[in-house]
C-alpha cells in the first residue's frame, strides 16, 4: 500500500474518532451533571436583625413614645411611694403594673422595686452606692451587679453590636442590656434554635445514591 493511501486512512480514522467524541459529548453519553440542589431560605424570624425588646434608650433615640416612663403621670411626686408585700415578702403589684413578671435572680432576692428604682425619684435608677442613673443609662446599672458581663459588653463580645468594625468608616452602636433582657425577668425563655448550616456536600452524595441505587 502506498504511503499516500496509508496517510489517508490514518487521517480518516482520526477525523472519525474526533467526530465520534464530539457526538458523544453532545449526546452526553457519559452521564448527566447532578441536578442543582435548591437551598431553602431561612425563616424571617431567624434573619431579623432587630433586638427582642425596645429599651428606653432606643425609644429616646428613635423619638418613640416614652410616656410609659413618666411615673409622675400617675404617682404623686410629693408622696413617698410605699411598696406592699405579701406574707412571703413578695411585691404586690398595683393594677397598672400587673403585666410585669418579677423574676430577677434566685430566691426572690432581687424582686423588690427599690433595689433598682430610686424611691425618692421614680424616674431614676439607683445602685447601692447611691449613684443615680437615667433610664437611658440602664446598662450602667446592670453593670453594677453583672460586672463580667458588662465588661464583655463594653468590648463587644456580649450583646449585639451594629455599625462599622473599621472606626474610620463610621461609629458603632451597642444595644443596651434591656434591648435584649427584660429588666424584671432577665433570663431568656426557651427559644427555638435557628436552622443549622445546609450540608450541601452530603446532599450531593444522597442525590448520587438516588440516581445509582
Amino acid at each position: 500500500m502506498r504511503d499516500e493511501a496509508k496517510k489517508s486512512i490514518v487521517l480518516i480514522g482520526i477525523a472519525t474518532g474526533f467526530c465520534g467524541l464530539a457526538g458523544a459529548f453532545l449526546l452526553n453519553l457519559w452521564g448527566r451533571p447532578a441536578t442543582r440542589i435548591s437551598i431553602p431560605l431561612a425563616a424571617p424570624e431567624f434573619t431579623n436583625t432587630a433586638t427582642v425588646r425596645m429599651s428606653a434608650a432606643d425609644l429616646v433615640r428613635t423619638e418613640g413614645d416614652t410616656s410609659g416612663f413618666s411615673c409622675y403621670t400617675c404617682h404623686d411626686a410629693k408622696k413617698q411611694l410605699l411598696v406592699n408585700l405579701d406574707t412571703n415578702g413578695a411585691v404586690i403589684l398595683a393594677e397598672p403594673h400587673k403585666e410585669i413578671v418579677m423574676k430577677h435572680g434566685r430566691n426572690n432576692r432581687n424582686e423588690h422595686c427599690f433595689i433598682c428604682h430610686d424611691s425618692k425619684n421614680l424616674e431614676s435608677l439607683r445602685v447601692n452606692e447611691g449613684q443615680s442613673f437615667k433610664f437611658t443609662e440602664s446598662s450602667r446599672l446592670c453593670g453594677s451587679c453583672h460586672g463580667p458581663n458588662y465588661r464583655d459588653w463594653e468590648i463587644g463580645v456580649h450583646g449585639r453590636t451594629a455599625g462599622f468594625w473599621d472606626r474610620k468608616r463610621g461609629p458603632i452602636v451597642r444595644s443596651d442590656c434591656t434591648s435584649c433582657h427584660d429588666p424584671h425577668a432577665p433570663a431568656f425563655p426557651p427559644m427555638k434554635p435557628g436552622p443549622g448550616p445546609h450540608r450541601l456536600h452530603l446532599e450531593k452524595v444522597f442525590s448520587a445514591e438516588k440516581r445509582n441505587p
